[in-house]
């Protein structure tokens, strides 16, 4: 299984991104998929995730009200868009996918079992 990610770049705080994730080698009918970040010199922490009914979603506080998840899981195709980017957004995002059927979505990197290789957002002022 592999995620490929994409959309990362460089944008002026107050603006948007919009980064996308597609699955190859499997899909994930019954399970979720995650968007995670970290930024330099922390540790990699949950975003937001989405199972599979589209309205199954969860956020951490801090991107509530800005960033929406969205996709398909059946598809395995799931996309972030990041709206009113502060500094402090900046970091490196990876897409991943859990394997597990699970009735909420894991917040926790031990939850999901394939991650994709990361692309890297930077907010400037």
């Amino acid at each position: 299984v592999q995620l490929q990610a994409s959309g990362g770049g460089l944008v002026q705080a107050g603006g948007s991104l919009r980064l996308s994730c597609a699955a190859s080698g499997r899909t994930f009918s019954r399970s979720y998929m995650a968007w995670f970040r970290q930024a330099p010199g922390k540790e990699r922490e949950f975003v937001a995730a989405i199972g599979w009914n589209a309205t199954m979603t969860s956020y951490t506080d801090s991107v509530k009200g800005r960033f929406t998840i969205s996709g398909d899981t059946t598809k395995g195709i799931v996309d972030l868009q990041m709206n009113s980017l502060k500094l402090e957004d900046t970091a490196v995002y990876y897409c991943a996918a859990d394997r597990s059927v699970r009735l909420r979505a894991g917040v926790r990197k031990r939850d999901y079992d394939y991650w994709g290789q990361g692309t890297l957002v930077t907010v400037s002022s």
